[in-house]
């Protein structure tokens, strides 16, 4: 059993609908901040539990759970409505998870329908947050008075249906359970770590909760017979009259299960709370895994597992959900490359914000041509996604014309490194076509910085479909179109110098006097410098880039950093 399809409208990032489709086994979600991966693994929890933020929705229910956009369009039809117009209905919350592979008969028939929102015959649930009906009359009645200055979540409730309409559905009969470890951030309710007693708790039959109901009863009632405490409450009833009944202090029973919240996980004599956060991280994985229950907890959605974990231990981690999600359904969200590249390119689900439309939209590494995954799945340094976690990117060649970029953009842009306004400068070698393809699909802003190699007939042949008429408005191809010839040869078969690649650019915007300060050199003519500098690219770029004096760039150079 595993979920094919999430379907997620209004909620949070997610303005409107967004679709995406899930794997069986392994899903790798990666995107830069704000394309929505949390937002993802926290609705399909949400939906299969009503837990949010590792509480129950009831307590967590706000108006900051819905899309922003969404919201103030809806607080703006207010502005100029009429008493004669219709009110309008406050925006909704939709959440639908499509369920595969169910196998018993009678559960197939309680989930499935075209109760959705494609109409189509399908296994799942639908969870909703909308206004109450109940709730109508009043929610109306605020309108009129033009109280109305936010959602009035106070009217809404959630609620849960199958796709064959049946309303009675919670998350205790839902088929398919979910697990969420989040290592980003720890959720405390009275120092106990809710997730890790709740998973704790799921290891437990139904005689062993008893066995610690009944302990942890006898430990109140040992708590209310200390001589202490009864001096206590002495003191509290002689001191303080602010009602007619007994007040004094207690351990908390309201509730069968209070010691559940109560109760603080132990490892090594530390509490949970107080051990490191990555072996905390390691603790929440393994037990989501392997614990007896987990044929119910069929989906494992992890949260970054890369953060608090040191190399050694992030290889522990990976190594161990290899081996164990055979019989699960995993979802990570990630920001490392390392992470992709060890637990299967295949899995990648690349995650995009168009910024013209501010749409979320996704694409696979599935799908790219044969060519290209193969050359990613083989890239060394574990680079795969820096072309996706930046807001635009400079491809280069080679090391010095990374640093050549870098310094013709700080002296650009009052200091600033290109990574200081979220612009990669990668180092891709002659792979340009192959990153190209994935930015194209996700409309990735991209600037190609390439040398002519003395035919520009040849370069342009290559980024045919870049350029003229097959421009994109965010792809950027930059080259000298001027191809420079000179006497100079080289080596011992006298092979004629290419006067087109960057150091010899470099040269010709500015001025033999110049380069020799800048390189420490006193070369007589630009052709023994320029000897020099095809020797010695990476140190010249280097003294370039420390440079304090006022280095011209060419144009092209420019092109790419504007």
């Amino acid at each position: 059993m595993n979920i094919s399809q999430i379907k997620i409208k209004n909620f949070k990032c997610f303005k409107g609908e967004f679709s995406l489709k899930l794997n069986k086994g392994l899903n790798i979600l990666v995107g830069d901040n704000e394309t929505g991966k949390s937002t993802i693994l926290e609705a399909i929890h949400l939906a299969l539990s009503g837990l949010l933020n590792g509480r129950y929705l009831k307590i967590e229910l706000s108006q900051y759970l819905f899309n922003n956009d969404v919201r103030n369009e809806y607080l703006e039809n207010f502005k100029e409505i009429s008493e004669s117009e219709t009110v309008p209905l406050p925006p909704e919350i939709l959440i639908e998870i499509f369920i595969d592979d169910i196998e018993d008969e009678t559960l197939k028939a309680l989930f499935e329908g075209n109760g959705n929102s494609t109409k189509q015959k399908a296994c799942g649930i639908q969870f909703k947050i909308a206004l109450n009906e109940t709730h109508q009359a009043y929610y109306e009645e605020l309108v009129k008075c033009g109280d109305v200055q936010s959602i009035p979540i106070e009217y809404y409730d959630f609620s849960w249906s199958s796709f064959a309409r049946d309303e009675r559905v919670t998350p205790k009969i839902i088929p398919i359970k979910s697990a969420l470890i989040d290592s980003s951030s720890n959720r405390y309710h009275n120092g106990s770590d809710i997730y890790i007693s709740r998973i704790l708790k799921d290891h437990l039959e139904d005689s062993d909760k008893i066995k610690i109901e009944q302990a942890y009863r006898k430990m109140r009632d040992a708590f209310m017979n200390d001589s202490s405490i009864k001096d206590v409450n002495v003191l509290i009833k002689d001191a303080i009259n602010i009602s007619n009944k007994k007040v004094e202090l207690s351990v908390d029973l309201s509730s069968k299960n209070a010691w559940e919240t109560t109760l603080t996980t132990y490892l090594d004599d530390v509490p949970f709370h107080h051990v490191g956060k990555g072996e905390q991280c390691i603790v929440k994985t393994k037990l989501a895994l392997s614990h007896k229950q987990a044929q119910r907890k069929n989906v494992l959605l992890l949260e970054e597992p890369e953060n608090h974990l040191s190399h050694t231990k992030l290889n522990e981690l990976i190594k161990h959900i290899q081996e164990t999600n055979e019989e699960k359904q995993v979802i990570i969200s990630t920001h490392s490359s390392f992470v992709a590249n060890k637990l299967g390119l295949g899995s990648l689900i690349l995650l995009n914000v168009d910024s013209t439309t501010n749409q979320r939209t996704e694409i696979r590494f599935d799908d790219l041509k044969p060519d290209t995954k193969n050359y990613f799945a083989k890239l060394s340094g574990y680079d795969t996604l820096r072309l996706i976690l930046c807001k635009k990117v400079i491809l280069v060649e080679g090391d010095s014309d990374e640093l050549i970029i870098q310094m013709a953009y700080k002296k650009s842009n009052e200091d600033r490194l290109p990574i200081h306004d979220q612009i990669d400068v990668i180092s891709v070698g002659t792979a340009f076509l192959r990153f190209l393809e994935i930015a194209e699909k996700i409309n990735k802003p991209v600037a190609v910085v390439t040398d002519n190699d003395g035919d520009v007939n040849l370069i342009k042949e290559k980024y045919k479909n870049y350029l003229g008429d097959n421009k994109k408005d965010f792809i950027e191809i930059c080259f000298d179109e001027t191809e420079d010839t000179g006497d100079l040869k080289i080596g011992k078969n006298e092979k004629p110098f290419n006067y087109n690649t960057l150091e010899p650019k470099i040269l010709k915007s500015n001025d033999l006097e110049k380069l020799n300060m800048i390189l420490g050199t006193t070369y007589a003519n630009e052709d023994e410098l320029h000897k020099y500098m095809r020797s010695n690219k990476t140190d010249c770029a280097l003294k370039i880039f420390d440079t304090k004096e006022n280095v011209s760039f060419p144009q092209y150079i420019l092109n790419a950093i504007q």
